[in-house]
This record gives structure tokens, C-alpha cells and sequence, in this order.
């Protein structure tokens, strides 16, 4: 590890010490001072929740945006503790588990299972959850800056899944878990690149979705579930849910796979609306017009 890297985890573990609800707090001011300032973060929310929330007028729609970007400030924070703390430590902060028959069921069944993991509330944490409970292979870009890979491994210890690069080998990869029944993480609305997508509705407009995960479903028959670990209130701590997929996810027909992968998404925002990643730029595509 680079030394500048390794201050940074030193970092992090001296910051981990601070109570949830501070960095909370911290986080949630961070989001409201980015939306006095009016950039790219809150312009992008902005749009997203115009399209997304139709039915609210002009004075509803201005307290969901400062929800939505304390929400955002809160994300950012908060991995200082999921980090800081350890994995131990931070799965201390899980209050309850809703739907948690679901996952026990799946693993029994042999068939492999796809966790389905919006950007949505802390998903650093439901990944340590996951990880303590069996072996899993998450899908991943690299980082930018290469040697953040090492702080991550060591930041996550024993608790770290498998990083599968999204490419040809790290694909047969996620298959052969799969059919040897094991479990495999995918954030299912990431936007893919292009010419790996299908145009499908997401909250009132079709915005390019994957095809990798309905495929991955139809071919090896694994269980999908969809799951997210929800912030509550005042630093209290988070929950975790566990969501059955929507019916018709692994359709041969993949323009109805994917409207089905994207039910499963909103079904989990609806649960906890302003904790949804509203800044990413959901609807932008190659060949279409942006809203941004």
C-alpha cells in the first residue's frame, strides 16, 4: 500500500471513532451547501425528480430535492464509519433484517443467487452483510485511481467479496459461480455501455438498462433477490431488506426482462425514496436526447 494511501486508512480508522449521528449530521450539511450552490449534483437531482415525481408541485417537489441531497450528503459521510469502524464493527450498527427468510431460502436451494443492489442507501454495508453470511463475487469497475484497490481490500479484511472486473473473463466468471450454486452481487441500475443495454421504463421514462443480470438469470435459473440496507433516522442505525424479483426478469425477451429489473428498482426506492442515488445521470443515453 502507497504510504499516502495508508494516512488515508489511518485516516479513516481515527474518523471511524466518531458516532454515527455526527457524520450523519456532517454529511447532511455537506448536501444542503451543495444545493445553495446550485451545481451539477443538484441540477442533476433536480431533473431526475421532475421526471420521477410528476404529481408534486413546485413547493413539494423543493423539500423532496433537500431531502434527497441531505440523503446524498449522508452517503458520502457515512462510509467513514462503515470503513473506519471495520466490518465487525460497522454490522453493529444493523437494527433488523426484513425479508432475511428469503435469502436463507435461496442459499438452501442450491441454484445460485443474484443479489440484486440498487444505489441505493448504504450498499457498503449490505455487501459486509452478505459477506459474513457466504462467499460472494460482486461485478465492479476499477477505480480510477489504481491504488485505491488496496485500500478497499483492507478497509473490508475478511469481509471483502470478490471483485469481478465487468469484461469477457470476469462474465464466465459470475456464470460459473453461479451453476456451482454460490452468490453474485450487481448494482442492476447502472447504466451500461454501449450496446450492452435495452431501453426500459424507470420511474415514467425509459432510461438504458442492463442486460447482463436478466441474462445471467435465464441462463443458470439462480434466484434473484433484490436488497438494500436503508439509513434510519437520526444515526440510529440501518435496515436491510430483501425484495422477491418481479415476475418476468428472466425473459427470453429482453425488452421485458429489463422493464421487470427496473420494477424490482423502483419497488426498493419506494421503501425509502431520498436514500436513492438521485444525482446519477439515469437518463442520459448515446443516441438520445439528455434531460441534463
Amino acid at each position: 500500500m502507497r504510504p499516502d494511501i495508508y494516512l488515508v486508512y489511518l485516516l479513516l480508522r481515527l474518523l471511524g471513532l466518531l458516532p454515527l449521528r455526527w457524520l450523519q449530521a456532517i454529511g447532511a450539511g455537506l448536501g444542503r451547501l451543495a444545493l445553495r450552490r446550485r451545481g451539477r449534483m443538484a441540477r442533476y437531482t433536480e431533473v431526475n425528480l421532475t421526471i420521477a415525481r410528476p404529481d408534486l408541485d413546485d413547493k413539494a417537489r423543493a423539500a423532496l430535492l433537500g431531502e434527497v441531497m441531505e440523503e446524498a450528503g449522508k452517503s458520502m459521510t457515512e462510509i467513514v464509519k462503515i470503513w473506519g469502524a471495520g466490518a465487525e464493527r460497522a454490522l453493529g450498527l444493523i437494527r433488523e433484517v426484513r425479508g432475511e427468510a428469503l435469502f436463507d431460502a435461496a442459499l438452501a436451494s442450491g441454484k445460485g443467487v443474484i443479489i440484486a443492489a440498487p444505489h441505493l442507501g448504504c450498499w457498503e454495508l449490505l455487501n459486509y452483510w452478505l459477506c459474513r453470511k457466504t462467499p460472494m463475487a460482486i461485478l465492479y469497475r476499477p477505480p480510477r485511481i489504481a491504488a485505491v484497490e488496496a485500500l478497499l481490500r483492507k478497509v473490508r479484511g475478511a469481509l471483502a467479496p470478490e471483485q469481478v472486473r465487468a469484461e469477457g473473463a470476469g462474465v464466465r466468471a459470475l456464470y460459473k459461480r453461479l451453476a456451482a450454486g454460490g452468490t453474485v452481487g450487481i448494482l442492476p441500475d447502472q447504466k451500461p455501455r454501449a450496446g450492452e443495454g435495452e431501453f426500459a421504463p424507470f420511474f415514467g421514462r425509459e432510461a438504458m438498462t442492463m442486460v447482463l443480470l436478466p441474462r445471467l438469470a435465464a441462463r443458470t435459473g439462480s434466484t434473484v433477490l433484490f436488497a438494500f440496507a436503508e439509513r434510519l433516522p437520526r444515526g440510529a442505525g440501518y435496515r436491510i431488506h430483501f425484495l422477491p424479483a418481479p415476475e418476468g426478469l428472466a425473459d427470453a425477451q429482453l425488452p421485458w426482462a429489463c422493464a421487470a429489473l427496473n420494477r424490482g428498482v423502483e419497488q426498493c426506492v419506494q421503501l425509502a425514496f431520498a436514500q436513492y442515488q438521485w444525482h446519477y445521470k439515469r437518463y442520459s443515453a448515446d443516441n438520445r436526447p439528455s434531460p441534463y
